[in-house]
Order: structure tokens, then sequence, then C-alpha cells
């Protein structure tokens, strides 16, 4: 910094103390500095208005101003200069306190000699022009996060809207595939041998599964424009709700059913039944091979985070797979052995993260799978059930 000329304003209303404070600057070795004074705030901030400044050097007691205001009304002009405080002996602890608030640095007057305040101006234009640096990169840096989110939303909403019109598309081929199968059964179906009405049965099978297909594809597009309604809720009372859905299904099944204390959360109740449908539904699938099924609901803690689960002792998957396991349409079971859209954990992931909230799995083949999920701020109050 050999030579270097730098601009500092001395706002400052004693003449004897401005004097040496320029004599010091004037002495220094290595820094060039000119010294512009001003004894008054009025004329200091519009100085700093005209810009051109380096560094300030602020003498708190002026004519027009004291303390904090003759300080705040300075750091207001002085947007890209460091201001460091000029203090007497009684006013240390008030320069502290402006450190902690803005100002760079502060110097005690009687310490003026020997290369203090030169060395403090120094020190201060270069935190302050780090300080800039850092402010820079970090508004870059928002202004990308911000035109990526932006971009994000965009090709979701795009892939909503695709989605959705697909999905409406392929209704009316559908429509016309099942009725004309249907005035075929009806008005021919006495003259098809074994194998035709064979054949009719796959496109009637075919076109259930196409329709349960689509319904799923619209159901998880509609999922990023639906208002969330927000409510406390138990989670205990929706996992009953779903079990009596489910009644029907499992009545001549053997199942262990293990379901503890799970949390009242601020969730959208319709959308959480939706996940623990899904998840619950999954388990009670998977475990269809096993003579006993065993299929627990609950809360845990995982890295001090509070999370809930669904486990069993199922089909399982592994575990290399995983990363593509929330994707839809993928699928780790043959469509034979175990019957779904592979739309469902897609469509409980985009309801999770929807709530701010995270899903994971963990799982060894042939030996079952546990399902954990978070609700983000939901879960900020979480409390066990029946306990407000």
């Amino acid at each position: 910094m050999s030579d270097q000329r730098f601009k500092v304003l001395l706002i400052e209303d004693n003449l004897g103390d401005a004097r040496l404070i320029q004599e010091s600057l004037a002495d220094a070795k290595n820094e060039l500095f000119d010294v512009e004074t001003a004894g008054r705030l009025e004329t200091a901030v519009l100085r700093l208005r005209a810009g051109g400044i380096d560094a300030v050097l602020l003498d708190l007691s002026l004519p027009d101003s004291q303390g904090w205001d003759t300080f705040d009304n300075v750091k207001a002009e002085a947007r890209y200069a460091p201001i460091i405080i000029l203090t007497g002996l009684c006013d240390e602890a008030l320069a502290l306190k402006m450190v902690k608030g803005g100002a760079q640095d502060f110097v005690a007057k009687i310490e003026l000699s020997g290369g203090v305040l030169p060395r403090a101006i120094r020190y201060a234009i270069e935190r302050e022009k780090s300080e800039q640096r850092i402010r820079r990169f970090n508004e870059e840096l928002e202004e990308r996060v911000q035109a990526r989110t932006a971009e994000l939303e965009a090709a979701n909403q795009e892939l909503e809207a695709f989605s959705s019109s697909v999905s409406h598309d392929l209704r009316g081929p559908l429509h016309l595939i099942d009725g004309f199968s249907s005035i075929l059964e009806e008005t021919h179906g006495a003259l098809l041998n074994p194998e035709g009405r064979k054949c009719l049965e796959r496109i009637h099978k075919g076109v259930l599964e196409m329709a349960g297909i689509i319904e799923s594809l619209l159901n998880l597009s509609r999922l990023g424009r639906r208002q969330l309604k927000m409510q406390p809720t138990s989670l205990n009372e929706v996992v009953a709700l779903v079990l009596a859905d489910l009644k029907a299904e499992i009545h001549d099944r053997q199942i262990v059913w293990k379901v503890g204390d799970i949390p009242l959360v601020e969730c959208d109740q319709g959308l959480m039944k939706q996940v623990l449908i899904n998840l619950i539904g999954n388990s009670v699938k998977y475990t269809r091979p096993r003579d006993v099924a065993v299929i627990e609901i609950g809360q845990t803690t995982v890295d001090g985070e509070q999370v809930i689960f669904v486990r069993d002792n199922g089909a399982g998957f592994d575990m290399k797979y995983a990363d593509k396991l929330f994707a839809a349409f993928q699928r780790f079971h043959r469509h034979e052995d175990f019957e779904g859209t592979g739309v469902g954990l897609a469509t409980v992931r985009r309801i999770v993260q929807r709530h701010g909230g995270r899903i994971w799995a963990n799982a060894e083949l042939d030996k079952g799978a546990t399902f954990y999920f978070t609700l983000g701020l939901g879960q900020a109050s979480l409390t066990t059930a029946g306990v407000r």
C-alpha cells in the first residue's frame, strides 16, 4: 500500500484537536492522507453526499448533534466509507457500542501519536472493502438462488400443467377403448372363443389400471396448486380412520398392529390422511406373503429430530435403488406380485414437502422397510397425542 492516497473526512468541532489529528496524519509513512474537515453534522452530511470519501473520523459531540444521533446520521450517509470514532477519556464505552453497531474502530484522542491513527484508518478501509466484497457475494448468491428458485417453480408448474393435460387427453381414447370393447362383448361375446373372451378381459383390466394411473397423475399434478388447510391434527385419530378404511381389505389377514403415541401436528388433515393411506397401504400390500404381518406406526427421534415412521416386515427393497424410491413410476417389484400405479410414494413425498418436511426410508430385501417423515414447521410445536 506504499504511496497510496486516501481521502479522509474529519468531523470535529474542536480546532485544537482537528489540528493535532491533521498533523498526525501528515507525519504518516507510506500513506498520503487528504484531510477535509467539518465542524458541524450538517456540513459533514453534505460532504458525504458528494461522495469520494475513503474514511470518516468522527467526534461524537458536535454543536448540532450528540452521541448516537451523530453516529446514526453519519452512518446513513457514509454507506461505503468506514467510520472511526474519536473518543475522549469518558467515551470509550459508548464508542465500543458503536463499533458493535457498525463503526469499524475507535481511537482515543490521547493516543494519536506513534502512527496509531494512520494504522487504524488503513485497517478500517481494508476491513470495509472485505465486508463489501462479502456483501456483494451474498447479494449475488441470493439473486442466483432466487433466479434458480423461480426457474424450478416455473418448471414444476409446466410439469404439473403437462401432467394434467396429458392425463385429460388420455381419458378420451381410454373411454373409447373401454366403450367399444364393452359393445363387442355385448354384441359378439357369444361368438368369441375362450381365448377371445380372455383378450377382452385383459382389455378391461388394462383400462382399469390405466384409469387408476391417470387419476393418480391428476392428483399428483393438483398437489402443487392446492392451498394447504393447516389445523391442529391428532395423527392417532387419522391412523384410526385409515385402519377403518382398510378393514374390508384385510379382514382375512393376520396382522399385528403396533400403533404408538403419535404427535399432534399442524397440517392439512386431508393430505396427511393420504400420506398415511399410501404408507400403511404399502405395508399391508408388501406384507401379503407373510403368514403373520407386523406393521408398526409411531414416533421416534433420529439425529435429534422427532420423526414419524411406518415399519413393516414385508418384502423390503434393495437400498442401492433408494434414490429412485420416490420418483413416479419407479417399481422395485414385479407388477404380477404387487399391484399399484407407481405414483403413491411420489404423492407422499410431494405432500410432505408441501408441509416443509422430508421423507426417507431404510429397508432390507425380504426383511421389511421403514419409512420416516418430518413435517417441518408444522412439527415445531409437536406434542404427544392427548397432551397440550
